[in-house]
């Protein structure tokens, strides 16, 4: 999308009347376009010059609202008096957010390659994890995950199968189908730790040699405590980055 274009659409996102400061309103008016896909992973965005002419405001308020985005983890400044918007991924700590639903909130279009879909009996690892018995069957979905068709994680899912009876049933969201089935978790405990990335994992992640991963383990519970999930995420560290609020 051109400048002119982007323009438009900020203007008529800051149309109308609110109680926000106006800094706050361009702020979310370039979240908007970021979310809709109108601005794209890496575009440049139009200068503050450009901003302030076309938007009719002062120079004052598209710093602040840039600096704020900067801030956020949306835009990032270039040497050259360029802004763009972010090309890492930033995955917040403090909320339970599904691979689409952190994709689509940065503006990415979320993609999946399915691996495997498979049932079988769970291993040691996994009937602790989901306080299950050696005799009850799981499910276990493996797929490369993509932003704008980019790879960025490979992501293996175990689930009791009595909450997935046909794996083949899960479209591009596990929680969206959860969701529609009545299962959709609502807490979870995590863990993340780095190591250094397999072959095949470099081979799926399109990285280098020396490429290290970022790897979340999750454990999900149902509102009455029974644990609907475990997944461990093998994110690219080169393009991934998690953030946490703390707050004393």
């Amino acid at each position: 999308m051109g400048d002119q274009a982007i323009l438009d659409f900020l203007a008529a996102a800051l149309a109308g009347e609110s109680g926000e400061p106006l800094y706050r309103r361009l702020e979310d008016a370039f979240k908007q376009a970021i979310g809709a896909a109108r601005l794209k992973r890496g575009a440049v965005t139009p200068s503050e010059r450009v901003l302030c002419d076309a938007l009719g405001i002062s120079r004052v308020t598209v710093r602040k609202a840039i600096d704020g985005l900067v801030a956020d983890g949306l835009l990032d400044r270039r040497q050259g008096a360029k802004t763009v918007v972010a090309s890492r991924v930033e995955k917040s700590l403090a909320t339970m957010t599904s691979f689409s639903e952190d994709m689509r909130s940065r503006g990415l279009e979320p993609g999946c390659v399915w691996i495997s879909r498979v049932i079988s009996r769970p291993s040691p690892v996994e009937m602790m994890a989901l306080g299950i018995s050696a005799g009850e069957k799981v499910v276990r979905l493996t797929r490369l995950r993509t932003a704008d068709n980019t790879p960025i994680a490979i992501e293996t899912a175990t689930l009791p199968a009595r909450f997935v009876p046909d794996p083949l049933a899960i479209q591009a969201s596990l929680y969206d189908y959860l969701e529609a089935n009545g299962a959709r978790p609502m807490r979870a405990l995590q863990r993340m730790q780095a190591k250094p990335a397999s072959e095949e994992e470099r081979r799926l992640l399109a990285i280098p040699e020396d490429a290290s991963l970022l790897i979340m383990e999750r454990r999900c519970f149902l509102a009455d405590g029974q644990i609907v999930e475990f997944t461990q995420t093998k994110y690219r560290g080169d393009v991934y980055d998690f953030v946490i609020e703390l707050t004393r």
